[in-house]
């Protein structure tokens, strides 16, 4: 049973969980809306919204250090986390959190997992 456990292993060990984590998250920054399992959806919600979050409420060189972390030590982590901190938080200052939202669209053929659409909010 997985009452009141913290999170979704979505069939993962913990270093694949997080690689793929900050992959769909690198993905969501840069093209706003990306198509997805339900599951991993959910899931990318919580640690996406962590991060505008942060980047909001104090946009400091320590947040950058943050959410540069939590996105990866790339090149790609570096322009993510630019994007996040110059463009998408502050779109968000008045808000309190609701930064997402999932849109279910259809079930994959070959495995029948039911996908969804996960997009920042007024984009």
């Amino acid at each position: 049973m997985r009452h009141r456990h913290g999170y979704r292993k979505l069939g993962r060990d913990s270093e694949h969980r997080r690689a793929l984590l900050r992959n769909l998250s690198c993905d969501l920054i840069e093209h706003g809306r990306i198509e997805t399992t339900v599951a991993k959806a959910k899931e990318l919600r919580r640690y996406i919204e962590k991060l505008i979050t942060r980047a909001k409420n104090n946009p400091d060189f320590n947040t950058h250090r943050y959410i540069y972390s939590k996105l990866g030590s790339n090149q790609r982590a570096k322009r993510n986390t630019k994007k996040l901190i110059e463009e998408i938080a502050p779109k968000y200052r008045e808000r309190n959190g609701g930064y997402t939202r999932i849109l279910k669209t259809r079930f994959r053929r070959g495995d029948a997992a039911e996908l969804c659409i996960i997009e920042f909010v007024g984009e």
